[in-house]
């Protein structure tokens, strides 16, 4: 089927948090400012519920919602919408094929794994269902099973692309991280021992070059793995006791955590080899978030606390807190933030978006509510000059 939506353009974001994994896009300009009638380009009720972020690949965006319950059908959709005004293209569904928990704490549900896009195929990941893999016309192409394991809180880590590889981190299903080809679906390398991990991967290039490593971080640890092959190249420990769900940032080859039910945060060189906690860890600090995904801008980190509405900027050289101002103590923010241009987006569970300058010097830039009673937990997109915003039950496009 010919089309330019096959063809990846500069505004995609095919993957959870973007292209690179970061949460940014350097060259667009999304509104500052909305309400529920002004610069919404488009706005859609999905047919379901769903936590996972959507993803654009050219011409298209892809979600996952769910229908039914564990004992009643339930059922997993893949959703292909037009990016220009948010038709329905077409809606593939796959019935749960294995046992599911009964009740997902919070009512996060059952769609919360983002899927992952390149030009010949959709990835979708479904927990103790499997992984699944769809062409852009939407036909099922191949399934994979990576573990029945299952957890109160769910399975939410997604899928990443790393040349002929789809990496999964099935902490949840098989305590294993996975690679798959993504032509079959066959499995390639397996690490065990990935426990207590609710954070997708990400890959980034050492100090000076040389092989992509991929890094996730464990209870307890950072590990480093190389993405072709599985092998364990380093490990780090972090001081940070319990399970991790934010999703690293690195630059400049430092990869960079935060996480753990008590806070914490730690800055890693790549490039080591067996444990490096006294070579390559450069810091740890006490503050750092349980939910949300940090961003990294001009030498500082920023991230939003999920509960005590707090955002932070550390500077990234010694992990010391430049600031740490409240926002909104109200309410809780579980998206992980994005950054746009010198912009960034920290958006909380009642759908309100919080606009802060990426500086050193805080700057609410401005304060943005929908209106909206359904609650937020997927991240926020960026795709050229707009912002795609998901609630429980409704797609939001965020544009002149």
């Amino acid at each position: 089927m010919a089309g330019s939506f096959l063809a990846a353009a500069p505004n995609d974001w095919p993957q959870f948090r973007g292209p690179d994994g970061q949460g940014a896009q350097a060259n667009v300009q999304p509104p500052t400012h909305w309400t529920d009638r002004e610069n919404i380009a488009w706005k859609v009720r999905l047919p379901g519920p769903g936590t996972s972020t959507p993803i654009v690949f050219g011409e298209r965006i892809y979600l996952t919602y769910f229908t039914g319950s564990p004992g009643n059908q339930l059922t997993r959709h893949l959703l292909a919408l037009d990016a220009s005004n948010g038709a329905t293209v077409w809606d593939r569904a796959v019935p749960a094929v294995a046992p599911d928990q009964e009740r997902i704490r919070e009512e996060h549900g059952y769609a919360t794994n983002s899927p992952a896009a390149d030009a010949e195929r959709i990835y979708t990941f479904f927990g103790a269902s499997g992984v699944y893999a769809f062409n852009h016309q939407g036909q099922q192409l191949w399934h994979a099973d990576v573990g029945k394991g299952l957890n109160g809180w769910g399975s939410a880590a997604s899928p990443i692309l790393f040349r002929q590889l789809l990496i999964v981190n099935a902490s949840v299903e098989s305590e294993s991280l996975i690679a798959l080809d993504q032509k079959t679906g066959r499995e390639v390398w397996r690490l065990p021992g990935i426990k207590e991990s609710w954070n997708t991967p990400i890959v980034a290039v050492p100090p000076g070059g040389g092989e992509p490593e991929l890094a996730i971080a464990i209870s307890g640890k950072i590990l480093g793995v190389d993405p072709s092959t599985g092998k364990p190249l380093w490990s780090c420990q972090t001081d940070i006791p319990w399970y991790m769900v934010p999703s690293l940032v690195a630059n400049d080859g430092v990869v960079y955590a935060i996480g753990g039910r008590t806070g914490g945060a730690v800055a890693v060189k790549l490039g080591g080899r067996g444990d490096v906690t006294a070579s390559h860890r450069l810091w740890i600090a006490q503050k750092g978030s349980n939910v949300s995904s940090p961003v990294f801008s001009q030498g500082h980190l920023y991230w939003m606390h999920e509960n005590l509405g707090v955002a932070y900027c550390a500077d990234a050289k010694t992990g010391r807190i430049v600031y740490e101002q409240r926002i909104d103590r109200a309410n809780q923010v579980y998206a992980s933030a994005v950054l746009a241009g010198d912009k960034i987006y920290y958006l909380q569970r009642n759908g309100k978006t919080c606009v802060v300058r990426a500086s050193p010097n805080f700057e609410l830039l401005a304060t943005n509510d929908l209106g909206e009673r359904s609650r937020f937990d997927a991240s926020p997109v960026l795709t050229g000059n707009r912002l795609l915003l998901r609630s429980k039950d409704t797609l939001y496009c965020i544009g002149k």
